[in-house]
């Protein structure tokens, strides 16, 4: 069976601890695996800005894919950096990878999409930068209901830390210890996450788990 190693990127700190982003990846990355018959071997989840080239977690996730003669799999094209040196980078490491929102793309194409990539990122950098100006000249106050709603979003992940405590304690009493065994044991319990209609994933459950021993 083709084996694959998984890649995930989230762009801050905060991204990173509390899991938003990294369940989407996850989902995407773990039917892709399925549909294509890959053996998804080990994951890797970066916690860093997109506009920097050093990736710790990815260069290991590339050493282990020559390793084991693995193919590095990415949800989408831009979570691997919207850095054209970069994108060559990885490419002259000559580790096969797929990207699931584009899998059929070449080498070329993706240097295509990554230029193009690197573009929508300037404008966009520049658009808001315009937008922000504006809105200061108008005498608005800048991230106000961004803080608030930051720390609304983080009090309602400690309360559902707080609920599935006993139910941690109990699968671990159980011999439910690691993180993927949790995960497993969740979704066979059909246990919900914070989010309705989602399945746990390892990145959830590492998350969760940081919160509970917080």
């Amino acid at each position: 069976m083709k084996t694959a190693i998984a890649y995930y990127r989230v762009s801050t700190d905060r991204q990173g601890l509390s899991g938003l982003g990294l369940e989407a990846q996850a989902n995407a990355v773990s039917e892709f695996v399925h549909r294509e018959g890959y053996q998804l071997i080990t994951s890797f989840t970066e916690i860093e800005s997109g506009k920097k080239n050093k990736r710790p977690q990815l260069q290991t996730a590339l050493e282990q894919c020559r390793k084991e003669k693995a193919t590095l799999v990415i949800a989408k094209l831009d979570r691997l950096g919207r850095n054209m040196a970069f994108i060559a980078n990885l490419m002259e490491s000559n580790v096969d990878f797929k990207a699931v929102d584009n899998p059929h793309a070449n080498r070329l194409m993706l240097h295509l999409l990554a230029a193009f990539a690197e573009h929508e990122r300037e404008q966009i950098s520049r658009r808001t930068k315009e937008a922000l100006r504006a809105a200061a000249r108008r005498g608005v106050k800048l991230g106000v209901m961004g803080q608030a709603r930051g720390r609304e979003n983080a009090q309602k992940a400690r309360e559902f830390a707080k609920q599935m405590q006993p139910i941690i304690r109990e699968l671990r009493e159980a011999g439910f210890i690691t993180v993927d065994a949790l995960r497993d044991e969740l979704n066979r319990r059909q246990i919900p996450t914070s989010r309705p209609g989602s399945r746990w994933h390892h990145c959830s459950v590492h998350a969760l788990l940081k919160r509970i021993t917080k």
